[in-house]
């Protein structure tokens, strides 16, 4: 039998949302932590105002969309959509349009910033994370307007700087106060999905910090031979740094960064486990005969999502191999990415990590911690009654399983500022980010067949926010 909203949705997508996303995959716009000459190049302003262009589109009959630019901060698309019902509420929408840099790793012929679809789904930067979010949001509320299925007020805000951490989102929140109102709803398609054969709610997010850890021992390199067991190894000092705050044996961090950890959460996670399978390992592209930190699957579940980790992201003040002389280097500089536990605060935390990083440098080193910013996590108030209600009838209806919620490993900003600013907004957190989708690596794809029966499933949430007591 004919659904007349996956008929509206899948006729959307694959006549306009596919073609004008591989038009997006096609704008190197970086963040601006990755591109610092973003406002000259251009690209962040050109892909703004193709999602703007895209607006008129599904034809929302009293839409209004535009470029909202506070000097020097990427610019934000401003959508509103007056309500088709008798409620006066406001329904948040959420997205941004910013995208990670090229990564190194991509396969033959696909490539960040060239729009590829193989087998269903479209290879390139940003697609999925989550460039998707607003012509998902946009056609649902569409598929409902064609049914004339009442709707509230929808405002959607997708931003610029997400992928940097959102420091320009509060000065708009700042900005828009008024327009943006009192929402009761909160709509956002930049999560994860355990698997692709059904919807996956997101119940909590990491917080993180971000850092540059340097460590100098000389004020210019010098002949390895003569200096070594003399001076001490930059590297070496840095190593001994980390050490501090990680375990190198196991990867668990210091107890300064944990938070213990609720029994519901712990009963969550073995849900998501058991759901998962051997999912939980095998969605990464393992080399080798590498294995994972543990081989219980709840325990590796709790570590993505509500202990502390610590990733290198990036080095500096080495050559490469293929250019490294017999040099004792003066210096070694890493980038620290923390993930921390939802609800740890993480302002203490990014304060403990300097002072702990810092203090009593071994042999004296010249030790330095930059912070480069501390994103809070988020954990999700209880789910209303009419939300779980609807959220499980969206997801057997276009998925054809039941819904499945889990806290993930990733960061969105903006949940925390919204929990905090709107303490009794409800929260309808979700994505396309699956096994193998690779958001920030090599190979990031959208899986479309995902992406439409997430926006079904979102019209679905829409019609009974509207419909309910």
């Amino acid at each position: 039998m004919s659904d007349p909203i996956e008929d509206s949705v899948r006729t959307l997508w694959d006549e306009s949302i596919v073609p004008t996303l591989c038009d997006y995959v096609r704008i190197p716009n970086k963040s601006p932590m990755f591109d610092s000459n973003w406002q000259t190049n251009g690209h962040m302003q050109r892909a703004a105002e193709l999602l703007e262009a895209w607006c008129e589109v599904p034809a929302i009959a009293g839409l209004t969309a535009e470029i909202v630019t506070l000097p020097g901060r990427t610019p934000l698309l401003w959508i509103e959509v007056p309500s088709t019902a008798t409620t006066n509420e406001t329904v948040l929408l959420y997205g941004h349009y910013d995208k990670q840099p090229e990564f190194t790793g991509w396969e033959e012929g696909l490539d960040p910033w060239t729009p590829v679809i193989r087998n269903g789904r479209l290879y390139g930067r940003g697609g999925a994370d989550d460039g998707y979010a607003m012509f998902g949001s946009l056609s649902a509320i569409a598929a409902l307007r064609a049914e004339s299925i009442p709707h509230a007020r929808c405002v959607l805000m997708i931003e610029g700087c997400e992928e940097s951490g959102s420091y320009d989102l509060p000065f708009y929140m700042d900005h828009l106060q008024d327009r943006i109102g009192t929402p009761d709803l909160v709509i956002c398609l930049d999560a994860e999905c355990g698997t692709y054969d059904r919807l996956w709610l997101t119940t909590s997010l990491r917080g993180m910090l971000l850092g540059t850890l340097q460590a100098q021992v000389l004020t210019e390199g010098v002949h390895s031979g003569a200096a070594s067991g003399i001076v001490p190894s930059s590297f070496r000092v840095l190593r001994a740094l980390l050490e501090r705050v990680e375990d190198t044996v196991t990867g668990s961090l210091a107890e300064p960064l944990h938070v213990a950890i609720a029994a519901d959460v712990e009963m969550q996670a073995r849900d998501v486990a058991e759901t998962l399978g051997a999912g939980v390992i095998e969605r990464f592209p393992w080399a080798g005969q590498t294995g994972p930190v543990a081989e219980d699957p709840v325990e590796l579940v709790l570590n993505n999502t509500w202990r502390p980790t610590l990733s290198i992201t990036g080095i500096d003040d080495i050559p490469s191999v293929g250019n490294a002389g017999n040099t004792l280097r003066p210096r070694t500089s890493v980038k620290l990415s923390f993930r921390l536990p939802p609800t740890l605060d993480a302002q203490a935390a990014d304060a403990w990590l300097k002072q702990t990083l810092e203090a009593d440098p071994p042999y004296g080193a010249s030790v330095t911690y930059r912070s480069e910013g501390a994103q809070g996590g988020w954990s999700a108030p209880s789910v209303a009654p009419w939300l779980a209600d609807a959220i499980g009838a969206a997801s057997q209806r276009y998925f054809g399983k039941p819904v499945r919620y889990m806290g993930t490993g990733g960061t969105i900003p903006f949940m925390q500022m919204l929990g905090e600013h709107f303490p009794d907004v409800q929260f309808m957190i979700t994505g396309v980010l699956g096994p193998h989708s690779n958001a920030h690596g090599p190979n990031e794809f959208l899986d479309i067949e995902t992406g439409k029966r997430v926006t079904c499933c979102v019209a679905q949430v829409l019609a009974a926010h509207a419909n309910r007591d």
